[in-house]
């Protein structure tokens, strides 16, 4: 069975919203590391539409001398969408039907890890319904003060094991939970 890893970036106070925004004064060849070993695991992405939306307008454009750009435009994308009727992205597929059911078939089929990156609504319900077996966070120093966050204040609760930790040289520290 396939593996949900769930990877997202993170402020102290737990913002996940526009990252370009305060992380990429933290980039460093150890987060480049931890997010290219993610990326070599998986061979599927799982997207909402916001997070799918901006990655099709971002990276269609970009060549391989850009990091990242040919894993993004060629690895199979999965789309969780009860707005689109249509993705035309390079090998993206809509889910359809109920979006739980189509989740675990994806689980159940042959493959390497579906990696989620962003899409936090979508994160939150795949949590929700124990859909996610690795949640990887980047832990950044760093106080945003608002915009999105991963776990809003009404929001269902469920326990989480740290499964391992790494701390960088730039006060970065990479957590990886499973459900307990």
């Amino acid at each position: 069975m396939r593996k949900i890893v769930s990877n997202l970036f993170i402020s102290l106070d737990g913002v996940v919203e526009a990252p370009d925004k305060w992380s990429l004064r933290y980039w460093s060849d150890e987060i480049g590391q931890a997010v290219g070993s993610g990326m070599a695991a998986a061979d599927a992405m799982l997207l909402g539409r916001v997070t799918y939306e901006g990655f099709a307008e971002a990276w269609p454009g970009r060549t391989v001398e850009d990091e990242g750009a040919e894993f993004m435009n060629t690895v199979r994308k999965y789309v969780l969408s009860s707005t689109l009727s249509d993705v035309s992205w390079n090998n993206s597929t809509l889910l359809t039907g109920d979006p739980a059911t189509a989740v675990r078939a994806l689980k159940a089929s042959s493959g390497g890890d579906i990696m989620t990156s962003g899409s936090t609504t979508a994160v939150r319900w795949l949590l929700t319904e124990g859909l996610v077996d690795e949640l990887n966070l980047l832990l950044y120093p760093v106080v945003v003060g608002e915009g999105k966050r991963l776990f809003p204040q009404a929001g269902p609760g469920f326990p989480l094991e740290l499964k391992k930790s790494a701390t960088f040289g730039n006060g970065v520290v990479q957590l990886t939970y499973a459900p307990a």
